[in-house]
């Protein structure tokens, strides 16, 4: 995987007139024909694209928030007590197969609610694309699989995964501990996957778009993981970007229904996983 280098200023939201565009400057890339975009001026390197991108800007459709929660919170509690058994059978095999915790947490960038609100708050100085949580997931890699602390992407025959870890990260069940940050309120079950800062930060550097898919909360399952494979590369994320903004686009508490009912057959049939 490699990436153009680049130095990358954000210069606001501003309205783009197309036929002024044509006449500012020429060499502009344009994504989306909103006639309110996000402008990000690039500042080349030698190994940088000499272009400015627009990203068209997409907000998520209106719900009830309050709906939306009743409903999350009784799904998340009525699959844990019916998945208590399955739950206590990963434990003991992780437990039994490979040293170290059964469970493994990680930091992950969540719900960004300042989209809403104009505001000069200095924090925006500091900003981390959305507040910061704990995920869980039973763990399915070696504990010594990043002993620099180093954030690194996992891989196909990846060598740090265990033998029960394989299994898990093919079927998703890996992902049955979310169930608990879903009833902390910090997941829903439906939604774009939540990945961590340092990997964060490099993709909304990359992807300009990548930040708006933190308008609605990071969630166990989603569009993109229904319909794409795990990560590989930049190109794997763009796309599962852009899965993830259809989603926002259309979300309301059926598609959710319909998102999670055609999880299920992934998770059986363990399409995807690796």
């Amino acid at each position: 995987m490699q990436a153009a280098v680049s130095q990358t200023v954000d210069v606001g939201i501003r309205s783009v007139n197309r036929k002024k565009l044509k006449q500012q400057r020429s060499g502009i890339v344009r994504e989306g024909a909103a006639p309110v975009e996000l402008v990000r001026e690039i500042t080349p390197t030698q190994f940088a694209d000499r272009s400015v991108v627009f990203a068209e800007e997409v907000m998520p459709r209106e719900r009830s928030e309050v709906v939306g929660r009743v409903v999350n919170v009784v799904v998340a509690a009525v699959a844990l007590v019916v998945l208590l058994p399955l739950i206590a059978l990963v434990a003991i095999a992780i437990k039994l197969s490979s040293r170290g915790p059964v469970f493994y947490r990680q930091t992950r960038v969540g719900l960004d609610r300042r989209y809403r609100h104009t505001s000069t708050d200095d924090r925006r100085e500091h900003n981390l694309g959305g507040k910061l949580f704990e995920m869980y997931k039973f763990r399915t890699m070696r504990v010594d699989a990043e002993i620099d602390g180093r954030a690194v992407w996992a891989q196909k025959q990846d060598p740090r995964v265990t033998t029960v870890g394989r299994f898990l990260r093919r079927s998703r069940l890996d992902e049955l501990p979310q169930l608990y940050n879903v009833l902390r309120g910090e997941m829903n079950v439906v939604g774009p996957r939540p990945e961590r800062p340092t990997i964060f930060a490099t993709l909304r550097a990359d992807i300009p778009e990548y930040h708006m898919r933190q308008r609605v909360k990071p969630g166990i399952t989603g569009w993109a993981q229904i319909n794409q494979s795990y990560d590989a590369c930049v190109d794997d994320v763009r796309r599962k970007v852009r899965y993830d903004l259809e989603y926002l686009r259309r979300q309301s508490i059926v598609e959710d229904l319909r998102i999670m009912s055609l999880t299920v057959p992934v998770m059986l049939f363990r399409k995807g996983g690796w």
